[in-house]
C-alpha cells in the first residue's frame, strides 16, 4: 500500500509544474493574508467598536470580490484550455468579456455602498458606533472596486497562462504600500494626519489605484500574451458570449449564493454581538494565513489539470487532480497540527477583551479540526470540477450545500439553543463534511473531465 502511494506521487514533472505555478501564487497569499492580519492588530488598538466595524464593512466587499472571483475563475476554465491549445485570439477575447462582467460587478456594489452603506451594515448589526464609523470607511473603501475588478481579471488570466511571477509581484508590492499606509494614516506617522480607520480606507484606494497602473504598464509594454488591444479584447458577438457564458453563469452563481451563505455567517455572528464578530473577523485574519498553502494548490491545479485537459490528455488530468487532493488531505493535518500549537502566542497580540480572546481560542480549535477537510474542498471545487468545466454540480456543491446544511444548523445553535460563537461556528462546519464525500464522489466519477476549448472552436 505504501509503496503504491510513493509510487502515485513519484512524478517530476507534476511537482515541478506545480512548484512553479503554487509558489508565487502562495507567496501572494502569504503577504495578503499575513498584512491583513496585521492591519486588524493595527486596527485592534482603536478598541473592539473598530475591528467590528472594519470587519463588518468589509462584507459587502468580500461579497463582490466572490463575485469577481466567479467570473473571473469561470473565465479561467476557457483561458487554461485555451492557452494549452495556444488559442490567443480567444484567450483574449474571454479576458474581455471579463473585465466587462466585473467592471458592471463593480460598479453596482460602487453605487450600492455610497448610497445606502448605512442600511447595509444595519443587516449585520445594531450597535450604533458600528455602524457609524462602517458607514464612513465603507463610502471611501468601496473606490478600489473599480481597480480591483481590471487587476483582477488580468492577474487571473495571466495565470491560466503560467506567468505568476509579474502579478505576484505587483501585489505584493502594492499590499506593502497599504500596509505602510494604514499604519501611517491610522496613528498619524511619518507627518502624515492621524485618520482612525478611515486612513485605512484611503491606503487601501491609493494601492489599489497604483498596483492596476503598474499590473496594465508590465502587461503592455512587456508584450504579455493577453496584452490585447481594445479591439480585439471586445471582438467578441453574441455567439461567442452565449457559448462562454453558458459554463461561466453556474459559477458566478455559484460564487454568489455561496458568498451569500457566508456573509449570512455574519449576520449570525453580529447578531449575537460585537464581541462575536470581533472573534470572528481576528480568526478570520488568522485562517487566511493557515489557508495561503491550499491557495497556491488549488489554482495550480486548476492550471496544469485545464491545460491537460485543452490538449486531450484527460487520464493525465485526473491523475494531476488525484495529487492535489492527496495534497491538500495531508497539507491540512499538518498545518492545522501547527496551527492548534500557535494560537496561544497569536493571539497574545490581539488587543482586545479577554472574553474575546478565549472565544477566538475555541473558535481556533474547530478551525484546526477542520481544515484538511475545507482545504480538500476548495481543491476540488476550484481546482479540479471548475478547470473541467463541470460548473453545475460544483455549483450545487458550493453554492446550494451551505444554504441546505451550513446556515440552517448555524441559525438554530445561535438563536434557537442559544449556543456560543465557538459551538455555532461547529455547527457551521457541518456543511464542509457534506461536500467533502459528494465531491469526492464526484472526481472518482470522471464525470466532472470536459474539453471546453473544443466546444468554443470556430465560432
Amino acid at each position: 500500500m505504501l509503496t503504491k502511494v510513493i509510487n502515485y506521487y513519484r512524478d517530476r514533472e507534476y511537482f515541478i509544474n506545480m512548484f512553479k505555478i503554487a509558489l508565487p501564487i502562495i507567496i501572494q497569499q502569504l503577504a495578503f493574508a499575513g498584512l491583513n492580519m496585521l492591519g486588524i492588530v493595527f486596527v485592534g488598538q482603536k478598541g473592539e467598536t473598530s475591528v467590528a466595524a472594519v470587519g463588518l464593512a468589509g462584507q459587502l466587499a468580500f461579497l463582490l470580490n466572490l463575485v469577481h472571483f466567479g467570473i473571473i475563475s469561470g473565465a479561467a476554465m476557457f483561458t487554461a484550455q485555451f492557452w494549452g491549445k495556444q488559442d490567443i485570439p480567444n484567450l483574449r477575447r474571454v479576458l474581455g468579456l471579463c473585465l466587462l462582467l466585473a467592471l458592471s460587478a463593480s460598479f453596482i456594489f460602487f453605487m450600492l455602498s455610497q448610497f445606502f452603506p448605512e442600511t447595509i451594515l444595519r443587516v449585520y448589526s445594531t450597535d450604533e458606533a458600528v455602524i457609524k464609523l462602517g458607514t464612513n470607511y465603507i463610502r471611501t473603501f468601496s473606490w478600489t472596486f473599480i481597480f480591483f475588478a481590471i487587476t483582477f481579471s488580468y492577474a487571473l488570466v495571466m495565470r491560466s497562462t503560467g506567468n505568476v511571477i509579474i502579478p505576484t509581484l505587483v501585489s505584493v508590492g502594492a499590499l506593502l504600500i497599504s500596509t505602510f499606509l494604514s499604519y501611517s494614516l491610522l496613528f498619524g506617522k511619518f507627518g502624515l494626519p492621524e485618520l482612525g480607520i478611515q486612513g485605512v480606507a484611503i491606503a487601501a484606494v491609493i494601492a489599489r489605484a497604483i498596483e492596476c497602473i503598474i499590473l496594465l504598464f508590465v502587461t503592455y509594454v512587456g508584450r504579455s500574451p493577453v496584452a490585447g488591444s481594445l479591439r480585439q479584447l471586445f471582438d467578441f458577438d453574441l455567439a461567442f458570449v452565449g457559448k462562454v457564458i453558458r459554463p461561466m453563469l453556474p459559477v458566478i452563481i455559484n460564487e454568489f449564493f455561496w458568498s451569500l451563505g457566508t456573509t449570512t455567517y455574519f449576520i449570525i455572528y453580529g447578531r449575537m454581538g460585537t464581541e462575536s464578530i470581533a472573534t470572528m473577523n481576528i480568526v478570520g485574519s488568522i485562517e487566511q494565513v493557515a489557508f495561503v498553502l491550499f491557495i497556491g494548490i488549488a489554482n495550480a491545479t486548476s492550471v496544469l489539470v485545464g491545460n491537460r485537459i485543452g490538449s486531450g490528455n484527460d487520464d493525465e488530468a485526473f491523475i494531476y487532480a488525484g495529487r492535489s487532493i492527496g495534497l491538500g488531505i495531508g497539507g491540512g493535518i499538518l498545518i492545522g497540527f501547527l496551527l492548534q500549537m500557535l494560537k496561544a502566542p497569536i493571539l497574545s497580540i490581539y488587543n482586545v477583551s479577554p472574553e474575546v480572546i478565549q472565544n477566538a481560542g475555541y473558535v481556533i480549535n474547530v478551525v484546526c479540526l477542520f481544515l484538511w477537510v475545507r482545504v480538500n474542498n476548495m481543491t476540488i471545487v476550484v481546482g479540479i470540477l471548475r478547470a473541467g468545466g463541470d460548473t453545475k454540480f460544483s455549483m450545487f456543491l458550493d453554492g446550494f450545500i451551505i444554504w441546505i446544511v451550513g446556515v440552517p444548523l448555524a441559525a438554530l445553535a445561535a438563536f434557537f439553543f442559544h449556543l456560543p460563537v465557538y459551538f455555532v461556528y461547529l455547527f457551521a462546519m457541518s456543511e464542509e463534511f457534506t461536500k467533502w464525500i459528494l465531491g469526492l464522489y464526484r472526481y472518482r466519477s470522471r464525470k466532472w473531465i470536459n474539453n471546453l476549448a473544443n466546444q468554443v472552436e470556430g465560432i
